[in-house]
Order: structure tokens, then sequence, then C-alpha cells
């Protein structure tokens, strides 16, 4: 095993986002995604030898997106797995890639830093207001007579997407517990660096006697880390994502950075509507939960990981009296 040194390191949980994975305009092809994800390993691994310990937290949207559309299309062949088996089929894969890319690249730059991926499961509650109301889309696009079909059938939410077809959606709910926090938690204790809560965490429900059991929703990727940072007791959370910070009025005229940011001060910006749900907003909300904690949230491109870190880029949320 690693051996760590006697002052414990300080741990950051990376929050990759999916461009790190699959840039627009690419087939998803093993080979892209592959590169794309060499190139984010290649930062990572800098930062694991800086004297920091790294978890890493990954999404896998249009990993999940394209093996349900296989199961789609092989039904009569093969029979589909639910959801949830999906998704942590989605986090073998994006985690072997992860894997092997940092193994590689902590070999280059030293004694080689063991990693491991834990297939983790996120509990949400099933009185979540989101169970109500399925809106995220996943999987084919369908015809209106096949999406009624599968409606009846399967009991699948449908709705249509933006005049391209309907498509199957699911709630997407808040993550109340990372299940493997322990293993998880024990790993980085021992200097491994921990690939985990890819997708937001398998959704599952706990009973009331403790018992799991998956459920088909997605859990937004930067809440789960923001929730793995607050219970593992994480320094730092970096989100990374293909834009070097933050900005309000942003692709406007008037578009100006932000740096360093308290906490309140970005809980006014995101209440005046500047963070827009789909891209930005569930990244600050996360950076702004982790410094309500007493942490540091960091949204900062993948091309500067490092550069964050040390306080040279990015924008920084910060606790009030910081």
């Amino acid at each position: 095993m690693y051996a760590m040194n006697h002052v414990p390191q300080p741990v950051i949980v990376v929050a990759l986002g999916g461009n790190a994975i699959l840039q627009p305009g690419q087939v998803g092809s093993f080979e892209e995604q592959l590169v794309n994800v060499d190139n984010s390993a290649r930062r990572i691994a800098q930062l694991a030898t800086s004297g920091y310990r790294v978890i890493v937290v990954h999404g896998n949207g249009p990993q999940v997106g394209n093996i349900l559309i296989q199961q789609a299309a092989a039904e009569k062949l093969v029979a589909p797995m639910p959801m949830d088996v999906c998704g942590a089929q989605s986090q073998g894969q994006i985690g072997y890639m992860l894997e092997q890319c940092l193994i590689n690249h902590l070999r280059r730059l030293g004694p080689g830093l063991p990693v491991v991926t834990v297939v983790t499961e996120t509990v949400v509650d099933a009185h979540d207001p989101a169970f109500a109301d399925p809106s995220k889309p996943v999987g084919p696009f369908y015809s209106e007579a096949r999406a009624k079909e599968l409606a009846i059938e399967s009991g699948y939410a449908m709705k249509e997407d933006a005049g391209r077809g309907w498509r199957r959606v699911v709630p997407s709910p808040e993550p109340i517990e990372i299940v493997q926090l322990t293993a998880i938690r024990a790993l980085a204790e021992q200097g491994v660096l921990v690939i985990c809560t890819g997708g937001g965490g398998v959704p599952v429900l706990r009973s009331r006697d403790g018992s799991l059991t998956g459920v088909a929703a997605v859990i937004d990727k930067d809440l789960a880390a923001a929730r793995l940072a607050n219970d593992i007791g994480a320094t730092v959370l970096l989100v990374l994502t293909d834009v070097p910070q933050v900005y309000l009025d942003y692709r406007t005229a008037t578009q100006r950075p932000l740096d360093k940011v308290s906490a309140s001060d970005m809980a006014a910006y995101q209440a005046g509507g500047h963070f827009k749900a789909g891209s930005m907003g569930p990244k600050v909300e996360a950076c702004l939960r982790v410094a309500r904690a007493g942490g540091v949230g960091i949204i900062a491109s993948l091309v500067q990981v490092l550069e964050a870190i040390e306080g040279r880029a990015g924008t920084h949320v910060v606790p009030e009296d910081t």
C-alpha cells in the first residue's frame, strides 16, 4: 500500500464534466473518449502528486444514453437491463478508462499511486418532489405512437423533446447519502486515488429495514460530488468544465468574470438568475454547499487544474469568514 506522510494531506474532490470524456460533435467511439480522458487524467495525476489526496467524480450522461440506445436496438435479441444497472455499467466503463490513464501518468511522475474505481450507490428519497415531475430526458428518440406504447407497456413517462421526437424522462432527485462512503474514506486515507460516485452514483432507495433497491433516476453529478465532499471532509471541491471561470451576464456585452466570491454573494447572484439550471447552475449550487460547510468550491477549466488549486485560475466560492 502507498505510504502516506505523517501529516494528513488535504482531500480534494474533483468533479469532471462530461466534456472531459466526450466532446461536442464527437460520435462517442472508445478511441475518442480515451483521448479525452487521457488529457484530463494527466492533469489530475499532477494534482495527486503535488501533496493532495484526490477523489474523482465523473459524469456519465452520454454513456448511459448510448447504453440505452444499444439496448433499444437489440431488445429483440437481448433482455434489456433497468436504468440503475445501466448506470453501474457506465461507472465501470468510464472508471476503467480513467484508471488506466491515471496509472500510466502516475508512473511517469514517480512511484505510482494505487488507483481504484468504486461502483457507488447514492440514496435518494422516494418522496422527493422530483419523482412527481420526471424531467430528465434519457435514451433514444421515439415516434409519438411508440412513445405511447412504451408508456403503457413499461410505465415510462414520455415527453416530446423540442420537435426531435419523444423520449423517456426520469426524475432527478437530491443526493442524500453516499452508500460506499466508509470504503471511499478508508481508501483515500491509505493514499489511494479513488474514482467514485460516477454520474452522481447509482440512484437507490433505502427501506425502513436498511435494504437498498435501485430506482430509475438521474442524480446531478456536481450535487453528488458536493454531498461526497462535505461528508468526507474534503478541503476543496474542484469542478472542472469547459470555461475558465464563472461569469455574470454570460455571453452578453456586460459579461464579467468572478474570481473569489463569498458564499453569500454567490447566492445572491444565483437568486438573480445568472446561472442556468442546465449548465452552470448545478456547479454553482454544488460549490455553495461546500462553502457553507466550511470548504472551498472552485469552478475552473479542465486545462488549469493546478493553477486553480493554487488560486491563480477559476472562480473560488469561499466561506463568509475567509
